[in-house]
């Protein structure tokens, strides 16, 4: 594997990156065959536990300032009392810090990741996999420190920038991307993909379901010391038994305009392997379809806290969890979906099936006023990753092996961006449309995930 993935130098040189007559041998062998599975897991359930934490502190902590006590419970009995005033004032605000958090800390992993990821091409994976989870455990430390001395939300903020500065979840998914794509070849690929992908919801699911009953027994702060001693221990299992799957040039050097114009060569020129105009329109396309639907996917995600914590559900927190928790079940049910539908459907139509597995639950979650309707909608979507696992295994399997970093960089750089967006049109559009139809946002996703689908199809 390690042979058939090196890039050589001639490809180094037409991809603009540094060339070395000597290449420094793997780092750090381990006996025991493990890839890159437990680093997502484990940073995936890291970063599930805190999410919705964050979300309901960040509520918390509003409602003391505002004065709110909670009396939204008077509205969950009887649909027709209109929301308190108070109440949609810190929902709106709650929407808006969650926007502001977001912003400040993608907006700088949009400049970081695509430099890790291209130079991961040259000098490794497994830098790229360990540096962002240490960024990660700083940002838990900076949380803990606001909780603890009550500190304004703002100071989250700053938690975030430190993250963003080392690459983010975004730099450990591109990572582990690429690190699949070195060691697997193009028929297996759709299916290595998606098990990275049914990590992230398993690892999701387990996080859901113990915050929601851990913050409810004992608060916010000792749920974000395991977020911190998750991260540490994911970059501790990277460093000591990840194998290098591509040989380290000595020469790399980090801090070089080369990764970027590896970067926009790669979709400018369709890369080593491309050029033709049609190559270069497929990954045009596929990456239209991934933003698309990851936007969505973002986007939605953070507003299903607040659509629940508000009247008429006003769900606690264990209901949060339980409701996380069969979202991310959907990422287990979709890799079994995928596997049984690869028997006897071409990827594009995995992809459309799951597409319209997405669609439907979004349109019940629209009109969701109960929460039996909540968890059909939940079971709606059961499917709804089958389509993003297919999107990447296409791109991967347009670029040379040489250029896997680059592009899972691009990938992780487009994700990066679909949180920006995904965050900043849902969390205005929610509070935007609350007084005429409180379930808008959802059917404007579903709307939005035809786009994809007519591309596909």
């Amino acid at each position: 594997t390690l042979d058939k993935n090196l890039p050589t130098p001639d490809r180094k040189d037409e991809a603009g990156l540094p060339t070395a007559t000597t290449l420094a041998p793997p780092s750090c062998r381990c006996p025991v065959p493990v890839s890159v599975e437990p680093v997502l897991f484990l940073s995936m359930f890291s970063l599930a536990l805190q999410a919705p934490l964050t979300t309901q502190y960040l509520w918390d902590r509003i409602s003391e300032d505002l004065g709110y006590n909670g009396s939204r419970r008077s509205g969950c009995s009887n649909s027709s009392v209109d929301p308190d005033p108070l109440q949609k004032e810190v929902e709106t605000l709650t929407a808006h810090w969650n926007l502001y958090i977001s912003l400040g800390g993608f907006s700088v992993g949009l400049v970081v990741v695509p430099l890790l990821g291209s130079w991961s091409d040259v000098a490794g994976r497994r830098t790229v996999l360990i540096l962002p989870n240490f960024g990660l455990a700083l940002q838990a430390v900076v949380y803990l420190v606001v909780m603890y001395l009550k500190l304004p939300v703002v100071c989250f903020l700053v938690g975030r920038l430190l993250s963003g500065l080392s690459g983010d979840f975004n730099a450990v998914l591109a990572g582990c991307f690429a690190y699949v794509a070195d060691i697997s070849d193009k028929r297996s690929r759709t299916f290595r993909v998606a098990v990275l992908e049914a990590c992230l919801g398993i690892s999701g699911m387990l996080a859901s379901i113990i915050g929601g009953q851990w913050r409810q027994a004992q608060g916010y702060i000792n749920p974000f010391w395991l977020v911190l001693a998750t991260n540490l221990a994911s970059a501790l299992y990277a460093y000591l038994f990840i194998r290098e799957s591509v040989r380290p040039d000595p020469s790399a050097r980090l801090l070089s305009a080369r990764h970027y114009k590896a970067v926009w060569r790669l979709y400018s020129t369709g890369g080593i392997s491309g050029g033709a105009p049609l190559h270069r329109g497929k990954l045009w396309l596929y990456t239209l379809c991934f933003f698309l639907v990851v936007a969505v996917h973002f986007g939605t995600r953070e507003l299903y806290v607040l659509y629940e914590l508000s009247s008429p559900l006003c769900w606690d927190s264990a209901l949060i969890g339980y409701g996380s928790a069969a979202l991310n079940l959907a990422y287990l049910s979709s890799l079994l979906g995928l596997k049984v539908m690869q028997r006897c459907l071409q990827d594009s139509w995995v992809a459309l099936v799951g597409l319209v597995s997405n669609v439907t639950g979004l349109v019940v979650f629209s009109v969701a006023h109960t929460t039996q309707l909540i968890f059909t909608g939940y079971g709606l979507c059961f499917l709804f990753m089958a389509s993003t696992p297919v999107l990447r295994s296409k791109l991967s399997k347009l670029v040379d092996p040489s250029e896997q970093g680059a592009l899972f960089a691009c990938v992780a750089c487009v994700e990066s961006l679909c949180f920006l967006v995904g965050s900043s049109v849902f969390n205005s559009l929610y509070p935007a449309t609350l007084h005429f139809m409180k379930g808008f946002s959802f059917l404007f996703a579903a709307i939005v995930l035809l786009i994809p689908a007519a591309i596909i199809g």
